[in-house]
């Protein structure tokens, strides 16, 4: 490797997502050329080589079993004809990150036969032991379901057969994958930037309606990618009105949009925000309960920072950013007894209950929000976890050592740092 730039790709539609803390890193060392592949939704970062592909449009002409992997083969054609183009420039990447979840991986190995290639391995579908039949509030998704349901797995298991190592983000989430692969899958944890999300006493945040709220303030808070039943918005919103009578002064800050990231649209409602306030009715008072819809970083930030009692509730399902992040800003978290958030919350750093009892959860909401003295020991036990186990100055350099365990010759990657 000595004598021209050591290479590597990152391919995801939404670069840098789970990449971003590791090519930040890699960005700043010397003799190391980094690429990436994404579509529109891709964001830039300085040092990198960006290249965008346009989204496929969707078919129905592919048998139903296949309409998902038909269009995971039309992203992988963008994707080779963008991979392609790298290589006619010159780049040939000694490792490739990939993350298989949409078929981006499926044409890599043809165009690059040398590279090492490093699968993201965030969640393997199966039909029991997860999110599928986890919620018997729903119906069950049949036969055909459960085949479809397996099919969602075809660009994974190609990533898994093609790849030369893996990463998954917890242990959990690993076990999710066929016993004939769990030895090439490290668990390592992508990281959190703990000098961002981190407690600030002196922080406010201001209501649509002009309200300051502050840590001394009875703030209830919940956060998700999108408010829907696999990240136990039903569940949360159930216990709502209980808390709003046991804590007559309490202000409920919701964040996250109105659609759906993972599961399903709610069948006689335009979103599940809209189905649980019509469920509820006139128990959800207009004037506490604060939908924010997703909010900047730096809002979403002030948020956690002002809570007295933060809610995360899951299927058991990828472990959500969001949870460690209100771990490292300091939040008395509440969360539900669920695989993976067992692997993070102990008893000691965060509450656990059950998932599906809204009477647990407001009562456990209801003793953080009376108490917060009591709970000032559990907020900084779970900051001190992420810090521990989740900092990105403790995920990154394990990262950058798979990355090195994975090159073709013997290049240093620490010997580049500046």
């Amino acid at each position: 490797m000595c004598g021209r730039f050591m290479q590597i790709l990152f391919v995801h539609n939404n670069f840098p997502a789970q990449f971003r803390n590791l090519v930040q890193v890699l960005s700043t060392m010397r003799d190391v050329r980094i690429a990436a592949i994404g579509c529109e939704t891709a964001s830039s970062i300085h040092g990198v080589e960006l290249h965008r592909y346009r989204t496929p449009a969707a078919t129905a002409d592919a048998h139903p079993f296949a309409r998902r992997f038909d269009h995971e083969c039309r992203r992988a054609e963008q994707v080779l004809y963008a991979a392609t183009a790298l290589a006619d420039s010159g780049f040939t990447p000694d490792v490739i990150v990939v993350h298989p979840g949409w078929g981006e991986n499926l044409s890599l190995r043809a165009v690059f036969p040398k590279a090492r290639i490093i699968a993201y391995c965030e969640f393997f579908y199966r039909s029991e032991g997860a999110d599928v039949g986890f919620d018997p509030e729903f119906p069950s998704i049949g036969l055909d379901g459960h085949v479809a349901l397996q099919l969602r797995n075809a660009a994974s298991l190609i990533a898994l057969t093609d790849s030369d190592a893996g990463i998954s983000p917890t242990f959990w989430q690993k076990s999710t994958f066929p016993e004939a692969f769990k030895s090439k899958i490290e668990v390592i944890h992508e990281g959190v930037d703990t000098t961002i999300f981190k407690p600030n006493l002196d922080t406010y945040f201001m209501l649509p309606s002009g309200k300051k709220l502050t840590l001394s303030d009875d703030v209830l808070t919940y956060s998700a990618r999108s408010l829907e039943p696999m990240r136990g918005f039903h569940i949360f919103m159930r216990a709502v009105p209980r808390v709003l009578k046991a804590r007559p002064q309490a202000q409920v800050l919701i964040v996250g949009a109105d659609g759906v990231s993972y599961g399903a649209q709610p069948p006689n409602a335009p979103s599940w925000k809209a189905a649980l306030l019509h469920e509820l009715g006139e128990a959800i008072d207009p004037q506490r309960v604060h939908f924010l819809g997703r909010l900047p970083y730096g809002d979403y930030l002030k948020v956690l920072q002002i809570s007295r009692a933060h809610v995360y509730l899951t299927y058991p399902f990828v472990l959500s950013w969001s949870l460690l992040e209100a771990m490292s800003a300091g939040c008395a978290v509440i969360a539900s007894d669920t695989a993976p958030v067992r692997e993070v919350i102990n008893g000691q750093n965060g509450l656990l209950v059950p998932f599906f009892s809204p009477e647990a959860l407001s009562d456990a909401i209801a003793n953080v929000l009376g108490e917060p003295k009591r709970f000032l020991a559990m907020r900084k036990a779970a900051r001190e976890t992420v810090k521990a186990q989740y900092d990105s100055n403790v995920c990154v350099p394990k990262l950058l050592d798979l990355i090195r365990g994975n090159l073709t010759s013997d290049a240093d990657l620490a010997a580049g740092a500046r």
